[in-house]
């Protein structure tokens, strides 16, 4: 037996049964339904046969004699002589002698002994029912003789010499009722055990068949989800679109793709945490390096050091100290910024007030470095833009210390601000070396940087940064660069009335 049959077991021989048990209810409900029905339909044909007996025994017996003697009572011999005639024909049937009101005055089969009994009386409403139908509906009545039965009869009204009331004949009496039963029953046990056992054997056969057809999509399924658990990470449904749980295969195919997309992803946050590691050791170690050498200089040399010595010491560890301290904070705000704790505290603002100050902070770094820092404008008036005030605000700065590492002396850069579809579009470019197609796939990338880059300092994750927030504002950064003709960094606000509706 192959997985495929293994795995889908269990799940067959539950249908199986549940089949095997639907066949012995069907079979009992169609087991007892027939003996009623055809009970019924041999109780009614019955009826119909001997529908005319009551009238034909007054026609004959009562034609040349009366049911009465000439002192009122009952013509005994009479009824004596028709109940030897009738059970000659049939043992089973009774005759009963009824007066206007269903009163019982006399029958064979019954003990007329104690004159102190009470008259048993019959229901008179299915008698005169049968006598309008003239026997043609089918009509059960009381059995005199056990008030809880019901049996079919045949009835028949007269009236001889001023002597008015009904021959009431059951058809069917106990002796025949019970041989009835008898045969009736044991034909049915015999037939529905026969039925049931051949009906069962032919089903389950069929119905394993069926059943194992019928299942052949989720054994195929069954086994693939079990492929895939045990590390077949390409495994895929084949032909889930046609299959006849389309629904479920197309479902897990894709949940598939997910997953190894997720674990995709997940081995690249790996790979590139193992890079961050390593490289923030790095940049961690080589300003505390340099720190500390100066402070054992400091103390070692102390009493030999100049002043002008001693100043210089002091400056370059400040410095130290300082990209040390902007180093662990960029770190934070990219982490931060990366695992979404925070969110964008959105309002109107114009964006030339800020970018005017922004490129005030920076006009003496630049003019220590003779570089042309400047702001240009293509509208005169440009829409207020809805972003978080200070996000925007720490990736322009990023962006222009960018441009500021990069840029030579007696270089350019420009913060151009410019109408766009939905709002304004914001460029940082520079006349720096530029980047290749190759380097500016990876420049946004935390701790890639360009081969460009690799000589300067800092620790790459100021680009990063600018992405996340980009990111955190629904829309992207773009790049325009080559070997040689500087950079150009873009980005889109949305405008305050884009999204208001105003």
């Amino acid at each position: 037996m192959n997985i495929k049959d293994t795995l889908s077991i269990q799940f067959i021989k539950k249908l199986m049964l549940t089949f095997f048990f639907l066949i012995i209810l069907m079979g009992s409900i169609y087991i007892f339904f027939s003996f009623y029905f055809t009970s019924k339909l041999y109780h009614e044909t019955t009826q119909k046969l001997n529908a005319n007996i009551a009238n034909h025994l007054i026609e004959e017996k009562f034609k040349n004699e009366s049911p009465y003697l000439e002192d009122g009572s009952v013509n005994k011999e009479l009824f004596g002589d028709i109940m030897h005639d009738m059970m000659a024909v049939n043992r089973s049937i009774e005759v009963y002698l009824l007066d206007k009101s269903g009163a019982i005055l006399y029958s064979v089969v019954l003990d007329h002994s104690d004159p102190d009994a009470p008259t048993q009386k019959v229901d008179l409403q299915p008698i005169k029912k049968f006598i309008e139908s003239k026997g043609n509906d089918y009509i059960t009545g009381d059995d005199p003789r056990d008030k809880n039965e019901k049996k079919i009869f045949s009835a028949a009204e007269f009236n001889v010499d001023g002597h008015q009331g009904y021959i009431y004949i059951i058809l069917e009496g106990h002796e025949q009722e019970a041989v009835y039963t008898s045969l009736f029953t044991s034909y049915f046990t015999r037939m529905s055990i026969g039925a049931t056992i051949i009906t069962m054997i032919f089903t389950l056969l069929i119905g394993f068949a069926a059943l194992y057809y019928l299942t052949r999509n989720i054994r195929d399924i069954t086994s693939t989800v079990k492929r895939f658990s045990e590390g077949d990470y390409n495994i895929r449904i084949q032909n889930a679109e046609n299959s006849d749980l389309s629904v479920l295969a197309t479902n897990f195919n894709a949940m598939a793709d997910t997953i190894v997309r997720h674990m995709e992803e997940i081995k690249s946050v790996d790979n590139l945490r193992r890079e961050l590691i390593a490289n923030v050791s790095h940049d961690l170690r080589t300003p505390l390096s340099i720190m500390k050498g100066y402070v054992e200089t400091l103390q070692i040399k102390k009493e030999s050091l100049s002043d002008s010595d001693k100043e210089n010491y002091l400056t370059i560890i400040q410095e130290s100290s300082e990209k040390l301290s902007n180093l662990i904070s960029q770190l934070f705000e990219y982490s931060k910024l990366e695992s979404r704790q925070i969110e964008p505290e959105k309002e109107p603002f114009g964006i030339t007030d800020l970018a005017m100050d922004i490129i005030n902070k920076f006009k003496l770094k630049a003019e220590s470095k003779n570089i042309e820092i400047s702001i240009e404008k293509t509208a005169d008036q440009l829409p207020m833009v809805f972003a978080d005030i200070s996000l925007v605000e720490r990736a322009i700065q990023n962006l222009i210390e960018n441009a500021l590492k990069f840029t030579p002396e007696n270089g350019q850069i420009k913060l151009l601000l410019s109408r766009s579809d939905d709002g304004v579009k914001v460029t940082i470019a520079d006349s720096g070396p530029g980047m290749t197609e190759k380097e500016q796939a990876i420049v946004f990338d935390r701790y890639r940087q360009t081969e460009n880059h690799i000589k300067q300092e800092g620790a790459g994750l100021g680009l990063a940064i600018v992405k996340k927030i980009m990111e955190l504002h629904d829309t992207a950064i773009s790049i325009n660069s080559g070997p040689g003709r500087g950079s150009a960094f873009s980005f889109n606000l949305k405008s305050y009335h884009q999204i208001s509706g105003t």
